[in-house]
């Protein structure tokens, strides 16, 4: 059975001391750079496709002849199915391997999306995003969970984090690659495009991940998947990180899903191809995602979600001028604090499941991604009714659940008995 560890012996006098050696991988180690970039690529891959349609919505209300809210479910159909299928994901994941179900995933996901600008109408469109979506959910649901076997335990926050940068690499690109080529050539031959994209991604994926050195096979009986599930469920630490992950998720999928209508209406005007590139402050996630790991072990995991909700909500308020200067910043804010709390959150995640880590982040990944759908909606809704002023509503409101929660844990670690050792 593969374990974190082996013992190496050293000699002291006439006998031997067996000291334990962590043989899982760290920076500047043999293969985690390969580990990295091919998770990396994997991120880009993941959340190229799932939001491939965001920055595209305007033309596909027009191509369709259809309203915000309706066109918005071309993006809440794939989180949603996402967030659905993460779960039974993880279980096979478990099953057959980290590295085997992220391959299948993403080899039906980037299928279905060579298949996608062909789709006929706005219903066959929100279908095969739903596929699309569900293929994807086995990549979320193994790839922390690899990280947590293959990487030791103080470079796992950094290790998750460039995930997650790759997330928001693939964010980036894909919105700024769709919104050029669409003003060109129109939104079918851009997310051909970005389909293609997806593919490299996807096969350099394959070819750079080692394989798992730390993986044992689970079961895949519903009892077992049950029992696990309910002690993640039972433990309030979990369940509070769920929240969070939600609640951040909630505000990033109502602002990015309306900002290209806010963009493109009085009285800034943009072209599709200029508003694409608004999409470049993901950068800025690309920064907050990968330092997460510096500024949790500064701050700790709480201090550093305050940080990240007191900068998401600067970048709400911020966002309410008819500046576009300071929309922009309001962006930037927005983006970093999102993809710093999402990586703190996420993190702690799996550090703090110690069996079943795999059904742990997928619950995260299912309650992340149900906000994602939610923001996506319900920002949409808040936009058609209050305009701009109602979606910023929106997130401050999630923001406020944010921070609650964060206080109630702190509470709650201050109530915890100290052990006795």
């Amino acid at each position: 059975m593969p374990t974190a560890s082996t013992e190496a012996s050293t000699s002291v006098g006439a006998g031997s001391v067996s000291t334990p050696v962590d043989s899982r991988v760290a920076p500047g180690g043999p293969g985690y750079r390969r580990m990295s970039l091919a998770l990396f690529l994997a991120g880009v891959a993941t959340f190229a496709l799932l939001y491939s349609t965001q920055a595209l919505l305007p033309l596909i209300s027009d191509g369709f002849g259809t309203t915000a809210s309706a066109a918005s479910w071309t993006v809440s159909a794939a989180t949603g199915a996402l967030a659905l299928f993460v779960l039974p994901m993880s279980a096979l994941s478990e099953r057959f391997g980290r590295r085997t179900l992220m391959t299948g995933s993403l080899a039906v996901a980037v299928t279905v999306g060579l298949l996608i600008p062909f789709a006929p109408s706005l219903g066959a469109l929100v279908v095969l995003r739903a596929v699309q979506g569900a293929a994807l959910a086995g990549v979320p649901a193994s790839a922390t969970a690899y990280l947590a076997e293959e990487v030791r335990p103080r470079a796992l926050v950094t290790a998750i984090g460039l995930f997650v940068a790759g997330n928001s690499v693939g964010g980036m690109s894909g919105r700024v690659v769709t919104g050029w080529v669409a003003q060109e050539w129109g939104w079918r031959v851009a997310l051909g495009v970005l389909g293609v994209i997806a593919v490299g991604c996807a096969v350099a994926f394959r070819l750079l991940l080692p394989a798992p050195k730390h993986f044992v096979a689970g079961s895949l009986r519903p009892r077992v998947l049950g029992r696990t599930v309910r002690a993640h469920l039972a433990n309030p630490l979990l369940r509070r990180l769920y929240a969070i992950g939600a609640l951040f998720m909630t505000v990033f999928g109502a602002v990015y899903t309306v900002i290209g209508y806010r963009l493109a209406d009085a009285p800034f005007s943009l072209p599709q191809g200029v508003i694409g590139s608004i999409f470049l402050v993901y950068l800025v996630g690309t920064v907050s995602a990968s330092t997460a790991g510096r500024l949790v072990g500064r701050l700790g995991r709480r201090g550093a979600l305050y940080l990240a909700g007191g900068t998401t909500t600067a970048g709400l308020l911020v966002s309410l001028s008819d500046s576009l200067p300071l929309v922009l910043l309001g962006l930037v804010l927005i983006t970093a604090g999102f993809f710093a709390g999402h990586a703190a959150a996420s993190s702690a995640v799996s550090h703090t499941a110690k069996e079943g880590r795999a059904q742990a982040s997928a619950l995260y990944q299912s309650a992340y991604y149900v906000g994602s759908s939610a923001g996506s909606t319900l920002g949409a809704v808040a936009f058609h009714a209050e305009g701009w002023g109602g979606t910023v509503a929106l997130g401050l409101l999630a923001v406020l659940g944010v921070v609650g929660i964060t206080v109630a844990g702190s509470r709650a670690a201050r109530r915890a008995p100290v052990p006795v050792h």
